[in-house]
């Protein structure tokens, strides 16, 4: 009796397991795997404690958390991305991810946050307008939307004027050589630029004229609608909770929401 008790109930256990397998294995992924760019702050960066952090990678855990998934943090090579994504080496793209010209190149939530394109340069430069950079060194990051701004039609005549588009692959080679003076001026996304300069506003500024505003989302794969819904639904979900507000306030001393529940509920 006693025997046939235990087998029973080893039985049992093993049956448990099987169909707890099962359900993780029906039920898809049990992470969250985010790709971002790891030299990107305040979006995603490395801490000085050595651990990853940043705006964006706060709402992706919240994110995550709503999806009872564990959130893992995958930095990639900014101009390897589409691989990454298409490879599923990552589930999603979460790091001031500019939607604008990208609209039919991924599977996007709605915006969550306005942003833009700008120029930065050194105080004692003597640029003042995009009209002082002809025949200056302009440093930009490989694939990125000011790169991408700056190659359009729209730019050709200012950025035929430039002595050099210098095309780096991270913004932190970009400010040590603006330090340097190996190049005159970056262009990057506003809030990368105000988190680089806080503390030395003094030794450096960011140009009036923008070369666009834009609107950053989450991307996923082009034909993911499933866990990109997934993200939205939980995007709102930590908006309603007051999670979101917390996050912005926490990095930009404001609540930065664009979402559609977010400017339902400030009207």
């Amino acid at each position: 009796m006693k025997k046939t008790s235990t087998l029973s109930i080893a039985v049992l256990l093993i049956a448990v397991f099987l169909f707890s397998f099962s359900l993780v294995s029906a039920d898809g992924e049990t992470t969250l795997v985010v790709g971002f760019d790891q030299d990107f702050p305040p979006y995603g960066y490395i801490g000085e404690d050595g651990e990853f952090t940043g705006y964006d990678l706060d709402l992706a855990a919240a994110v995550a958390e709503k999806l009872g998934l564990e959130v893992v943090y995958q930095p990639i090579a900014w101009d390897a991305k589409d691989m990454e994504l298409d490879s599923g080496t990552i589930d999603l793209i979460w790091n001031g991810f500019t939607i604008n010209g990208r609209e039919d190149k991924y599977e996007w939530t709605e915006a969550y946050k306005d942003a833009g394109q700008i120029i930065l340069v050194k105080s004692d430069s003597g640029i003042e307008t995009f009209a002082d950079l002809a025949g200056k060194v302009v440093a930009v990051q490989t694939d990125s939307a000011a790169l991408e701004a700056l190659e359009s039609e729209d730019f050709a005549e200012l950025t035929a004027s430039f002595a050099d588009l210098l095309v780096v692959e991270q913004y932190n080679a970009a400010f040590m050589d603006l330090e340097a003076g190996a190049v005159d001026a970056i262009a990057l996304d506003i809030d990368v630029a105000n988190y680089q300069i806080e503390g030395k506003e003094d030794s450096y500024k960011i140009l009036d004229e923008w070369i666009q505003e834009e609107q950053y989302g989450v991307g996923f794969k082009l034909g993911n609608t499933e866990l990109r819904d997934k993200v939205q639904a939980a995007l709102e979900e930590i908006v309603a909770d007051g999670t979101f507000a917390e996050i912005s306030e926490e990095w930009f001393g404001y609540d930065s929401c664009v979402l559609s529940v977010c400017q339902s509920a400030g009207e």
